[in-house]
C-alpha cells in the first residue's frame, strides 16, 4: 500500500524560520505539517533583537502589530567601570521614511518572536506538533517519504517536499548527508540566563567590560521584569548554573554583591559556533535557518537571516506546486547561500571585536539592518538589466508614500502586502500595458497596481504620488512597468518592452500552459 500523504510540505522544527515558512505556505493554500521535537515552544529570549527587513517580512505575514507591542527600541548602554556608569548609545535611533517604514532594530525576546509567528498559523488550521520528530527520510523524483515518530509512535507518510529549519544540529541535514564546514569553539563560552535583578535599573543595558576579554551584561527584556544576563566565561571553565553559584559568579564578574539575579527563568552555556552548510537541500528536501548557517550572538543576524530564507523559499514552493518550472527552488541556495556567508563575516567580526574590547562590538548599524541585501547576481536577477540610477532588479522594494483615489493616505507596502506579485505601472504609458501582460490562473495572483496613471486605467488599484515619494525612492521619470516579488524584492524593471519583459520573467516563476 502506498503511504498516505497528509501534506505538501513537511517542516521539521517550529522556532521562527519554520513558523515564517508554515504562515506563507498556509496562505498561498499549501497544506503544510510542521512538526518539532521540543515538549514546548522555546522557552529563552536567545535571539532578542529583530532587524528592519524583518520588521518588513513580519508586516506582510500579519504579526508586525503583535511584534511593536510585545517590543521596543534598545536602550542606551550603561557601561560599568568600578562605581562608575557611562552611558553610551549602542545605535542611532532613526525616525521612519518613506521608504523605510521600520528603521531601527527591534528587542524582543525570542519566546515571545516564536509565539506571534505561530499565532498566525492558527487562521489556516495549522499547529505545530511538539514531542514529534523525524526519524529518516528518503526520496525519489516524485517526492518524499519520512519516518516521524509522535506521541502516537512512528508512522511513515509521504511529501511532495521536505524543508529541515531543525537548527544547528539538523537531523534533516544529517540525513542528506551535507557537510557543515566551520567552527564550534569550546575555550569561548558563555553563560546566558533570563531572570530578574535586584538593584538594577531597566533604563540602560547594562555592561561590565574587564580585560582580557572578561565580559558580563543584563539586557531588560521589554514587557517584563526580566533581564537576560550574559557572563563571559574563562577557557576550560565548568560552570554551576544553580541559583547560588550563578550569583557568586555574577558578583566577581560585576564586582559587585549589590546586583542579585533571582526567579530564574531560563539558563544556558553558549557556544560560539561559525558554520556554513555545502549546500542549502538536496533534491526535494531543503534546509533553512540555522539548519543551514549557525551564527556568533552578536549582531542579532541569525534569527533574522533564517527568517528571510523562509521567505525566499516559500514563495518558490507555492510557485512550483502549483505548476512553475522546478528549476525555480534552485534559486533558493542561489540567491540566500551568499547572504549566510555575508552575514557571518559580519556577526564574526563583531564577537571577536568584544574579546578585543573594541568599541565596534557594541555598535550597530547599516550592516546588520539587511535592507541592503540583493539578489542582483542571482539568477532571477541577471535576465534582466534595465534599471533606475538607485534600483535594479534583484533589490528590495522600498515603501513609498502615496495617495488612494480619494486623497487618503496609504503606503505602497499595503499594496504590496499578500501572497501575489505585483505589478507596478507608473505613468500613462505604462498603465495602458498592464492589461496586456498575460499570468498564470495558478498559483501566485498578479496584483495590477497604477500609480499617476491618468483617467481610465485598467488595474486593480489606482494611486497617486502627489509628494513625488515612489519617483523619489524609485528613481524614475518616466513610465515604467515594476514586477514585484513576493517576497518584496524587484524582479523586473521595465522601460522598453515592456510586456515582452514582464512576460519573459513570468515564464520563468508561473506555470505555463
Amino acid at each position: 500500500m502506498a503511504n498516505k500523504q497528509t501534506a505538501d510540505v513537511l517542516i521539521v522544527g517550529a522556532g521562527p524560520t519554520g513558523s515564517t515558512l508554515g504562515v506563507d505556505l498556509a496562505r498561498r493554500g499549501v497544506k503544510v505539517r510542521i512538526i518539532d521535537r521540543n515538549p514546548q515552544s522555546f522557552p529563552g529570549s536567545r535571539a532578542k533583537g529583530i532587524q528592519p527587513r524583518s520588521m518588513e517580512v513580519l508586516e506582510d505575514l500579519g504579526a508586525i502589530e503583535d511584534i511593536l507591542s510585545a517590543g521596543s527600541i534598545y536602550p542606551p548602554l550603561g557601561i560599568h567601570i568600578g562605581p562608575i556608569r557611562v552611558p553610551k548609545k549602542m545605535m542611532k535611533i532613526a525616525s521612519a521614511t518613506d521608504a523605510v517604514p521600520y528603521p531601527n532594530t527591534w528587542l524582543i525576546p525570542q519566546f515571545s518572536t516564536d509565539a506571534i509567528i505561530q499565532r498566525q498559523l492558527a487562521p489556516w488550521g495549522v499547529q505545530v506538533e511538539h514531542n514529534t520528530q523525524l526519524v529518516s527520510l528518503t526520496q525519489d523524483d516524485a517526492g518524499v517519504t519520512a519516518i516521524i515518530d509522535g506521541p502516537d509512535g512512528a508512522v511513515t507518510e509521504r511529501f511532495q517536499y521536505v524543508v529541515g529549519a531543525d537548527g544547528g544540529s539538523s537531523k534533516v541535514r544529517q540525513q542528506l548527508d551535507i557537510a557543515f564546514p566551520g567552527k564550534t569553539d569550546e575555550s569561548d563560552r558563555m553563560i546566558i540566563v533570563d531572570c530578574k535583578v535586584e538593584g538594577l535599573g531597566r533604563n540602560h543595558w547594562h555592561v561590565w567590560p574587564w580585560l582580557k576579554g572578561a565580559f558580563a551584561g543584563a539586557c531588560p527584556l521589554p514587557n517584563s521584569d526580566l533581564f537576560q544576563v550574559m557572563i563571559r566565561l574563562k577557557p576550560g571553565e565548568e560552570p554551576k548554573l544553580d541559583a547560588a553559584s550563578l550569583n557568586t559568579r555574577w558578583a566577581k564578574q560585576t564586582g559587585s554583591s549589590r546586583f542579585r539575579l533571582y526567579d530564574i527563568q531560563w539558563t544556558t552555556v553558549f557556544r560560539p559556533n561559525i558554520r556554513l552548510a555545502e549546500r542549502y537541500g538536496r533534491g526535494r528536501v531543503f534546509l533553512a535557518g540555522d539548519a543551514a548557517h549557525v551564527h556568533t550572538p552578536m549582531g542579532a543576524q541569525g534569527m533574522n537571516t533564517g527568517i528571510q530564507d523562509a521567505y525566499n523559499l516559500g514563495w518558490k514552493l507555492g510557485q512550483v506546486l502549483a505548476g512553475a518550472p522546478a528549476d525555480l527552488l534552485n534559486s533558493y541556495e542561489d540567491e540566500r547561500q551568499p547572504i549566510a556567508a555575508g552575514v557571518l563575516g559580519v556577526s564574526t567580526a563583531k564577537y571577536e571585536a568584544l574579546g578585543k574590547l573594541d568599541p565596534s562590538a557594541i555598535s550597530r548599524g547599516k550592516d546588520e539592518q539587511q535592507l541592503s541585501i540583493t539578489y542582483r547576481a542571482g539568477p532571477l536577477g541577471a535576465l534582466e538589466q534595465e534599471g533606475s540610477d538607485k534600483l535594479r532588479p534583484g533589490d528590495r522594494a522600498p515603501d513609498a508614500r502615496l495617495q488612494d483615489t480619494t486623497g487618503k493616505p496609504t503606503r505602497l507596502f499595503e499594496a504590496l502586502r499578500g501572497p501575489h506579485f505585483t505589478l507596478l505601472a507608473y505613468g500613462p504609458g505604462a498603465a495602458a500595458d498592464l492589461a496586456a501582460v498575460a499570468w498564470a490562473g495558478q498559483g501566485a495572483p498578479l496584483k495590477r497596481v497604477a500609480i499617476d496613471a491618468g483617467p481610465g486605467a485598467f488595474s486593480d488599484l489606482c494611486l497617486a504620488d502627489a509628494a513625488g515619494s515612489f519617483r523619489e525612492g524609485y528613481g524614475v521619470d518616466q513610465s515604467v512597468l515594476l514586477l514585484i516579488r513576493p517576497d518584496g524584492y524587484i524582479a523586473t524593471f521595465a522601460v522598453h518592452d515592456r510586456v515582452a519583459t514582464i512576460e519573459n520573467f513570468a515564464a520563468r516563476v508561473t506555470a505555463q500552459a
